[in-house]
């Protein structure tokens, strides 16, 4: 070997060391996450089932990690505010934001947004998946979803359709069926589900999709009468209760949540999270308490959550689209 080509030699093996530095650097800086607060945006008021969740999966993960996952609400604007607020955090993986599927929504619902959710936002993890059910006010003839359409489809624009507002998981949900079956009613927003739920057992409006959780007791009272569960799977909470699908072939609404991170957070501690997280969704503990909130477990990893938002985004454009809704 000459002695030319010995520097060249030790300058390749530095170099090539100096090149692994910064991956052994991110595995550590990963390793030792969180050595902080985080913060968890949960772009809706406190106490319903968005918050619920939050703070169950953020309790496990503060009992497990050694930090504190501490809840920031930040409702307004169809959760496009708090959502905004994680666009613009630093992409350290210390700021979270609890998705749902209003961020897919609110991707064509909305003419003028801030930040491009698909590209501005990374996908973690899935937490739970639920159904909507579809409830009448008893006075409503038919006791079956082919009734029910059959009665609307003899009284074109006699139906009221209420909703938590537009764009809403529940007024979404109605829209697709009526896409689907092409009824003629009349939609009503309200602004929030439970002054929706108060005219609904009034008898000033005849049909909704709600969540099944707070239905439950109103299912239960007589109050309302549940035609059908809007996921692809029948409800425990319910099993008697068919799935719009079993008379409507494709038709598929879930309540859904995850976590997203600023786009940008290093891949290590996505990782970490998104691990962190199926463990806690496999807690028994965790599964019992999801049980109860009516919903099942959505692990996914960062890939699956990924393509799970991207094509939940496409599905609901279509039918904002397609609709014509505005938002608020």
């Amino acid at each position: 070997m000459t002695p030319s080509k010995l520097p060249r030699r030790n300058f390749l093996q530095l170099a090539a060391g100096a090149a692994a530095l910064p991956a052994l650097s991110r595995t550590a800086w990963a390793q030792a996450y969180p050595s902080r607060p985080v913060r968890l945006i949960v772009p809706f008021t406190p106490g319903g089932a968005a918050d619920l969740t939050a703070r169950l999966v953020s309790q496990w993960l503060t009992e497990h990690l050694g930090q504190q996952f501490i809840i920031e609400n930040r409702p307004g604007a169809g959760t496009n505010i708090g959502t905004e607020a994680v666009v613009k955090a630093p992409a350290d993986g210390y700021t979270l934001l609890l998705v749902s599927v209003a961020n897919t929504v609110n991707a064509t619902l909305y003419d003028k947004l801030n930040f491009d959710f698909l590209r501005d936002i990374a996908a973690v993890a899935g937490l739970i998946r639920g159904p909507l059910v579809m409830d009448v006010h008893p006075s409503v003839p038919g006791r079956t979803v082919p009734e029910f359409i059959a009665h609307a489809k003899a009284n074109p624009g006699r139906i009221n359709f209420a909703s938590a507002g537009n764009g809403t998981p529940g007024h979404m949900a109605g829209e697709l069926f009526r896409l689907a079956t092409g009824v003629n009613w009349v939609h009503v927003p309200y602004r929030g589900a439970a002054p929706a739920m108060t005219d609904l057992l009034a008898g000033q409006v005849q049909v909704i999709f709600d969540n099944l959780p707070t239905s439950l007791e109103y299912i239960k009272a007589g109050k309302v009468r549940p035609l059908a569960v809007t996921t692809a799977a029948r409800a425990a909470a319910l099993p008697e209760i068919p799935t719009v699908a079993e008379f409507v072939p494709g038709y598929e609404v879930s309540s859904w949540f995850g976590i997203g991170a600023p786009k940008g957070v290093p891949a290590e501690i996505v990782a970490k999270l998104s691990s962190d997280i199926a463990a806690a969704l496999n807690d028994p503990m965790i599964k019992a308490r999801i049980a109860e909130l009516s919903s099942v477990p959505l692990p996914m990893t960062p890939a699956e959550f990924s393509k799970h938002i991207a094509d939940e985004t496409e599905k609901w454009g279509k039918v904002v689209k397609t609709a014509n809704i505005k938002a608020e």
